[in-house]
């Protein structure tokens, strides 16, 4: 068991840091959103971007892997949507936030710290990078088309047309996301096999170096403040679906697909277990639900030190 909380103390040592550096007054929770820039916009870009560009192609396209992410958060996220909506009688927008609470992991700012420690920063890169598309181009899009769905009703077409311009939005977004610039350079340098000046690529590198600790600080620093607020149902269920259920559909794929190597398979079953992803309450807010985005992100983030560590000693070498 020591081998396992060697790799997952720093990373909960360091969130509670940044939680008690801003709870303590060293930091504001402001400067958590100017940390969390500087992570999204310089540092997770040059990781992705080293993390591809300096591989071979056999190396970073793993259809298989983007297969099993892909099928394994949709299931859970239309299982989490079906369930709001048809059982505990939630609104359409309400039922969209708890399946992407449910199926939208933290897996750049927990995620790959925790991979990278899991089985080596190598394998994790490029997984993260792999997430990200899946993510970014999937997820992210059609649980926010979906919530945008809720609008006052009105005719057929008219639903359509909301869904329609919800997902064009969202794509909109994406293309404007610096990592997505970080991954579509790195595939460009790597189709190309192009290599950066050596003093370029070191400073690529030390941008990259300090992702992971900046990033968990940020996590640490945004928990502060939340409250549950009398909403511990709709919580229990999203922390249930995303650190329990995510994660076995995921584990259930990687046993009855094709194999991938060890570590790949390590990989997307630690990412799909880690917490939600840290915008999640930005993006619940804009349909009403932040506080409940952001309650379910607390405990969610609290309670996944137990179950990431039961998780961690089951894939141990040899298990």
């Amino acid at each position: 068991m020591y081998d396992v909380l060697s790799v997952t103390a720093p990373i909960y040592l360091l969130i509670a840091a940044g939680f008690a550096a801003t709870r303590w007054g060293l930091f504001e929770r402001v400067d958590m959103r100017v940390f969390g820039k500087y992570v999204i916009n310089l540092a997770f870009p040059a990781l992705l971007f080293n993390a591809l560009s300096q591989r071979q192609m056999n190396e970073v396209i793993n259809p298989l892997f983007i297969g099993v992410y892909l099928c394994g958060s949709l299931i859970v996220m239309v299982a989490g949507i079906v369930w709001a909506r048809r059982v505990a009688g939630k609104g359409m927008s309400l039922s969209a936030v708890m399946g992407m609470g449910m199926a939208c992991p933290n897996s750049g700012f927990i995620g790959f710290p925790l991979v990278a420690m899991a089985v080596g920063p190598s394998t994790g890169a490029v997984a993260l990078a792999l997430a990200i598309i899946v993510e970014n181009f999937f997820l992210i899009p059609i649980a926010l088309a979906i919530a945008g769905s809720d609008a006052e009703q009105g005719a057929q077409g008219t639903r359509w047309a909301r869904w329609r311009a919800a997902m064009l939005q969202s794509l909109h977004t994406v293309v404007r996301n610096p990592m997505i610039h970080g991954l579509a350079l790195g595939f460009l340098f790597l189709l190309l096999d192009w290599r950066l000046p050596e003093p370029l690529s070191r400073a690529v590198g030390m941008l990259a170096a300090s992702c992971s600790a900046i990033a968990l600080l940020v996590v640490g620093g945004s928990l502060t403040g939340q409250a549950f607020r009398g909403i511990w149902r709709d919580v229990s269920l999203i922390m249930v679906g995303k650190l329990l259920l995510h994660p076995l559909v995921v584990l259930l794929l990687v046993m009855v697909l094709p194999p991938m190597p060890r570590e790949m398979q390590m990989a997307v079953v630690i990412l799909a277990a880690v917490p939600q992803m840290g915008i999640y309450p930005i993006l619940a807010q804009r349909y009403g639900h932040d506080g409940l985005a952001a309650s379910a992100q607390l405990a969610t983030t609290v309670v996944s030190f137990v179950t990431l560590n039961a998780l961690l000693w089951i894939l141990r070498p040899g298990s």
